[in-house]
């Protein structure tokens, strides 16, 4: 018989779990949070310009989207050019102007963010410019590629 003799240890080798429902709920919660769900439904084409000097704007809620382009007839058809605000296409520019006003009163720092498809007339373009100052939406951002 061997004078060192191993002795055992009289401790439990399971993992706590108690606090797992806690913990995978705070998780969920989090994603839920700080989770960005894409709401609009694109009914125009965009095809973006390409521009050498861009600037990333940091906070997305600022931002209100008008996108202008052909209209997405179905089937791969092209329509004529369209202005879209959310999910909604615009008949009449005058329009535009009520609905951004509506938004930067909910929003005071609102930027709204021009997605303009490159082909577009550029007189629709400048409607809608013209429309945006009439509703003191003055901070406009034109959306484009980085230049490779």
């Amino acid at each position: 018989m061997s004078k060192f003799q191993k002795k055992s240890a009289n401790t439990k080798e399971s993992i706590p779990t108690s606090a797992l429902p806690d913990i995978i709920f705070m998780l969920l919660i989090f994603f839920m949070v700080v989770t960005v769900l894409r709401e609009v439904e694109l009914l125009v084409q965009i095809e973006f310009a390409q521009a050498e000097n861009i600037e990333k704007i940091e906070q997305k809620r600022l931002v209100s989207y008008i996108y202008i382009g052909p209209e997405r007839l179905g089937g791969g058809e092209l329509g004529d050019t369209r202005v879209q605000i959310d999910d909604a296409l615009i008949d009449d520019m005058g329009a535009i102007r009520q609905i951004m006003y509506d938004k930067l009163m909910e929003e005071h720092r609102l930027i709204v963010s021009l997605r303009v498809d490159r082909d577009s007339e550029f007189g629709i373009v400048t409607d809608v410019q013209q429309e945006l100052r009439h509703a003191g939406t003055l901070r406009i951002n034109y959306s484009t590629l980085r230049q490779h």
